[in-house]
């Protein structure tokens, strides 16, 4: 089933308001049965949430309960923790000392539970928050307050290898879907205090957890404080994906290009940290978004700043050369066999009237048929079981590419053409860099039908100026070409040697100089620093 999210409801119908009458949003009751039958009536008394009654004391006389769910929080945690903790005999002489209810509810919290989380809830909303998560809830006879312990936990899986960015030299593990674990592989690589963790919970439903990460002595205040708007300022029931979220923090909606750049490598992310940007976890999502953004970003690998800096560099050329092919050949086919025959060689010429003499459509109609079962092929490929995907890309490449050739469907020249064209969206290290290449391949198409190379032209200077007219939070999306700077064509798309990179991007950061140890020993923070060890994923205005 597609899980759509939906918008909370129009304040003037009164509906989806935070009633205050509404008993999740009351006191909690000083009854123990009371609370324990409205928390069975506000989850609809689901199986999953188990419920525990004992009594505390020497005398056993206080009554008490947890309640946790059984789904989502550690039950090891449960049992050892606070379980044992609370009926042991030291627990329960602590108990008996208590004068009332508020005197037993602090000396539990402060001498019988050992765990590291321990928070305190004084209103139905917040007891059913942090229920819902996965943490367990304390509930005294006589108190009007809840302890919630952290037992957070669930199933998870384990760290592997990325399955849409893999290296051949470099690390091979990636994120997976727990916050915390995502947010461990980044410490891991980050031993830094100046290492800043904000938290947010986006969906007024989901409450899915949000983390920003940044480096608060390196990233640019202005950007870390949009970026903290922008997510605050959702307003959605719920968040599933992170590219529900990228979709409602970027500020350029109209355009098939990323101005968000997203990874499963925490290597990756690490660098773009250590540059200056702002790095956003989703919980329940292995993709963390990060930005500002540019353009030549996308075409940057983490394998190139793993093998050497002049095989890197011809690497990035063929990406760069692969764009170009993916956006404008079949519309130079189109122009040059439709309108501008004499640029063709003659014997090329010869050749290629020949093999149209027997095709009944027009080269553009020819083109975007094979275009269109090329995308068909494309995604049954990703949507088949592994089991079929090959079979599926056989049977499209040999037998009906061969089909439509002896059919006079299509020529010879064109099918090559449009595999080589899908070849290079491939070559492409991001996935929506490459979609958006394609959209725009089909604009193309039709420019080049009616105008031929003229209309590519005309083409060409809108699709430039529209992506100079592109920023991602304050920062130019074409930078270092537009604005152009000779200082940052270092990384952008020639790699230079480490030893030559040795600022920051300064339209990302302006804080160029990081604080490092001389030869005595002593702080020095007068000292510009190379670049962290992955390399500079991104480049754009740079310090003079």
């Amino acid at each position: 089933m597609i899980r759509y999210p939906y918008r909370k409801h129009n304040k003037k119908s009164g509906a989806g308001k935070n009633n205050e009458n509404s008993p999740r949003y009351l006191k909690i009751d000083t009854c123990l049965e009371t609370n324990l039958q409205q928390i069975k009536t506000l989850t609809s008394d689901s199986p999953d949430f188990l419920m525990r009654r004992f009594k505390l004391g020497l005398r056993a006389d206080v009554p008490a309960a947890i309640v946790f769910l059984d789904s989502m929080a550690k039950t090891d945690t449960v049992n050892e923790l606070i379980m044992r903790s609370m009926l042991s005999r030291p627990s329960a002489e602590v108990a008996a000392e208590a004068e009332n209810a508020e005197a037993l509810y602090a000396r539990i919290q402060s001498h019988a539970l050992a765990l590291g989380e321990v928070k305190d809830c004084d209103n139905w909303s917040s007891m059913m928050e942090q229920l819902l998560m996965g943490d367990t809830i304390i509930l005294l006879e006589g108190c009007e307050k809840a302890i919630a312990c952290g037992t957070r936990g669930g199933e998870t899986r384990a760290v592997s290898e990325p399955t849409t960015q893999t290296v051949v030299r470099g690390p091979k593990e990636g994120f997976v879907e727990s916050l915390f674990t995502n947010i461990s592989l980044v410490r891991r690589r980050i031993k830094s205090s100046d290492l800043t963790l904000e938290m947010f919970q986006v969906g007024s439903t989901s409450l899915t957890n949000v983390a920003m990460l940044y480096m608060k002595n390196i990233a640019n205040p202005r950007v870390v404080d949009e970026v903290r708007k922008r997510v605050e300022s959702i307003n959605i029931d719920a968040i599933f994906e992170s590219g529900m979220v990228e979709e409602m923090i970027q500020e350029n909606h109209f355009t098939p290009f990323p101005t968000i750049f997203n990874t499963e490598r925490p290597d990756t992310i690490s660098s773009n940290i250590m540059e200056g940007r702002v790095a956003l976890i989703i919980d329940g999502n292995p993709f963390v978004l990060v930005m500002p953004t540019i353009f030549a970003q996308f075409f940057q690998n983490s394998s190139d700043y793993e093998e050497r800096y002049d095989m890197a560099t011809v690497v990035r050329l063929i990406r760069y050369i692969s764009f170009i092919i993916l956006i404008l050949g079949p519309s130079l086919y189109i122009a040059l066999t439709t309108y501008h025959y004499e640029m063709i060689p003659t014997p090329l010429l010869i050749s290629i009237l020949a093999q149209r003499e027997a095709v009944p459509f027009p080269a553009f109609l020819e083109a975007f048929i094979l275009e269109i079962t090329f995308e068909i092929l494309r995604e049954a490929g990703i949507r088949m079981p592994r089991a079929g995907g090959q079979t599926v890309s056989v049977i499209g490449a040999l037998v009906l590419g061969q089909a439509a050739v002896e059919a006079g469907i299509v020529t010879p020249l064109l099918t090559i053409v449009v595999a080589l064209t899908g070849i290079a969206s491939f070559a492409i290290p991001a996935y929506n860099m490459a979609v958006a290449g394609r959209l725009c391949r089909f604009i193309f198409m039709i420019l080049s039908a009616f105008m031929g190379l003229y209309g590519i032209t005309l083409g060409l200077i809108a699709l430039i100026a529209h992506m100079n007219s592109l920023s991602s939070f304050g920062v130019p999306y074409m930078a270092p070409f537009s604005p152009f700077v000779l200082e940052s064509q270092k990384d952008a798309v020639l790699r230079l040697p480490f030893w030559m990179m040795r600022k920051r991007p300064k339209s990302i950061t302006s804080k160029n100089q990081k604080r490092m140890k001389d030869g005595s020993g002593i702080s020095s923070s007068d000292k510009t620093t190379p670049m962290q060890e992955g390399g500079n994923q991104g480049v754009s205005r740079e310090e003079e």
